[in-house]
């Protein structure tokens, strides 16, 4: 399946008020910052993809990539 950044900003977004965690909290947790966050939960397009990555691991996404047939 095809993720936007919007799909994913969303799914940060459920996942973290989910499990009743601040975005401060997530972004201290990370090791990344508030704004970063905030830009991710947005669909900011531009966000860093390792820091994209230890948000959702920090929050237990699992992804799964495959390669083209």
């Amino acid at each position: 399946m095809k993720y936007t950044t919007e799909q994913i900003g969303k799914l940060v977004r459920e996942t973290r008020k989910r499990l009743g965690v601040t975005q401060k909290e997530l972004a201290l947790t990370s090791g990344t910052g508030l704004r970063f966050i905030i830009e991710l939960e947005k669909g900011k397009p531009t966000c860093q993809l390792s820091k994209v990555l230890t948000v959702l691991y920090t929050l237990g996404i699992d992804m799964t990539l495959f390669p083209p047939a």
